[in-house]
């Protein structure tokens, strides 16, 4: 193999594969890029198994061929090379050579052959989203998926859920539920659980701009989001997912309509208090005009007081000030609206004028 590419071209698609090269792992080849050039174009690839990302990069093609290269070892070289040309060429041994400038590399490299490929996912299960949208609504849930030690795998990941003209995203860690959705054109219905490492690298992947679309096919194993010139695969995980609807079609009494940003700020410093006691909870007086705030400790106490709208009657009630917080960030609006049913049950934190977003929050018995 033999190409002559550009720096920032190159590392920027290094940037992106890296993303997906297993850090622990029996088999070293998993610790390593495939470099292939085949025609008019150059390739790099990492697999770890479960998440694979395939990505083009411009250079000229001077003689076919593929290696497996150590991805940390290649990624530091290439960093720390001069801005100008850089030459890739191995030969027959897999030995890498690479030149830029002055400068100049020799590496032992893998067997191109040896490396595992990606999962083909070829399936009429597809659909076309905008990538900013869909980068939004995963910054805006990920962070309710449940971690890794709590027995329930499934739930470490996020729910796409495809029905009646909406995509819902949908994070669950088994004391809150985080909900974004969106239009969608088609009339398939249809659900998968994304894991939450993939979503994760996903997210940097994702453009910014409003107009750059990706598209997203899955089979029963797999799903991939194919963007401009990168592919990333995931394996989906296995399980039956929480029957969220239920959860958030819940009936409530109460609603408070109240600015997001005063609200946040008033938790926000009632919970200084709070942090300072263990699962301490912040306390919320539900009344007719405003909603008063308080957190008592052993380290002191803290009194807020934020003006609402009230439909309904008034409760004390309490919850973790983070999950509160946590859903309040992930919110554009200026204004939210509130729903409860009892000091013991759960609210709902959704938009005053829609429910493109609702955040299910347990509440904790006060003592």
């Amino acid at each position: 193999m033999n190409i002559i590419c550009n720096k920032s071209s190159l590392l920027k698609s290094v940037g992106t594969v890296i993303r997906a090269v297993s850090q622990k792992t029996t088999m070293p080849i998993l610790q390593c890029i495939l470099l292939k050039a085949e025609g008019n174009s150059f390739t790099l690839t990492a697999n770890d198994l479960e998440l694979g990302i395939h990505c083009a990069s411009d250079a000229v093609v001077k003689k076919e061929g593929s290696v497996a290269v150590n991805a940390k070892i290649f990624s530091e070289i290439i960093r720390r090379l001069p801005d100008d040309e850089i030459i890739i060429d191995s030969d027959d041994q897999d030995n890498i050579t690479i030149s830029c400038g002055k400068s100049k590399f020799n590496i032992p490299g893998q067997k191109g052959n040896d490396f595992p490929l990606l999962p083909e996912v070829q399936s009429e299960n597809q659909m076309v989203l905008p990538q900013n949208e869909f980068r939004q609504m995963i910054q805006k849930t990920i962070f309710s998926i449940a971690q890794e030690d709590s027995g329930r795998p499934v739930l470490t990941g996020e729910l796409i859920d495809v029905r009646d003209g909406y995509l819902y995203l949908v994070a669950v860690d088994g004391f809150r539920i985080s909900m974004q959705r969106t239009d969608i054109s088609g009339e398939k219905t249809f659900k998968m659980t994304v894991p939450g490492k993939a979503l994760n690298e996903l997210n940097k992947i994702l453009s910014s701009e409003e107009d750059d679309l990706m598209t997203v096919m899955f089979t029963g194993r797999h799903i991939l989001f194919k963007m401009d010139q990168t592919v990333l695969v995931s394996r989906l995980l296995e399980g039956e997912f929480l029957n969220y609807e239920r959860n958030l079609g819940m009936s409530f009494t109460t609603r408070a309509y109240v600015n997001k940003k005063e609200l946040l700020d008033s938790i926000d410093r009632a919970a200084l208090i709070s942090k300072e006691g263990k699962n301490s909870p912040v306390r919320f007086d539900i009344r007719q005009d405003r909603m008063i705030i308080t957190s008592n400790t052993e380290a002191g106490s803290a009194y807020e007081e934020v003006a609402i709208r009230l439909e309904g009657e008034g409760m004390v009630t309490a919850f973790n000030p983070k999950y509160y917080m946590d859903a309040l960030r992930a919110i554009d609006d200026d204004t939210v609206c509130i729903l409860y049913s009892s000091s013991l049950s759960p609210c709902i934190i959704q938009g005053a004028q829609g429910e493109n977003y609702k955040y299910f929050i347990l509440p904790i018995r006060l003592n």
